[in-house]
């Protein structure tokens, strides 16, 4: 950083870290032992997507790529597009499997990395619910290098309370954006 970033107060952004996603199932047992959030499953990857053949080699590469898990059940990797335009991922696996999902989101960000494709990477998310049924996801901020908490409430609310609950639990395991102001919500996510 140079002196002028120093006196007008500009930061450099904080290098993605796809190696983060590994911290999610140490998060997971704190979660469960905490507050009795188990994951579901249930895993997403949001990028933008962009026209062309490179694109849409790359979304085959990673189907094959995931499809070719033998343990996998049928269909357990889905492409959508949501009411924005983003692209989504979801990825199922059993939901005592959360080391194989995050190899699956982490083979996913690094596909689309590795081909010139990170600018357009969005977030990744795991999933999770308690005893209640209550929808928690570990959100990865691609461009932030960092998680937050999101819990949907009906009617596009969110359970405030709880998200900060889940940001003191795993903030231990998971590097936590801090800026409350890009925990976005992902109503209508995939998996969520």
């Amino acid at each position: 950083m140079g002196f002028l970033d120093v006196l007008f107060g500009r930061s450099r952004p904080v290098k993605p870290d796809l190696d983060q996603l590994f911290g999610l199932p140490s998060a997971a047992i704190t979660l469960q032992a905490a507050i009795g959030f188990t994951p579901t499953g249930l895993g997403s990857v949001c990028f933008a997507a962009i026209e062309g053949g490179a694109f849409a080699r790359v979304q085959q590469e990673v189907r094959a790529l995931l499809d070719a898990d033998a343990e996998r059940p049928g269909s357990s990797v889905e492409f959508s597009r949501d009411d924005y335009g983003y692209s989504w991922l979801l990825s199922r696996r059993d939901p005592d499997e959360l080391p194989a999902l995050v190899n699956d989101l982490h083979a996913v960000n690094t596909a689309l990395q590795d081909s010139g494709f990170g600018p357009q990477l969005l977030c990744s998310l795991v999933t999770f619910r308690d005893a209640e049924l209550r929808p928690l996801a570990l959100v990865y901020l691609y461009k932030r290098g960092a998680f937050y908490p999101f819990a949907p409430l009906p009617g596009q609310k969110r359970d405030n309370p709880l998200e900060l609950q889940v940001k003191a639990i795993v903030k231990d395991d998971l590097r936590i954006e801090e800026d409350l102001r890009r925990w976005f919500p992902l109503w209508g996510a995939p998996g969520l």
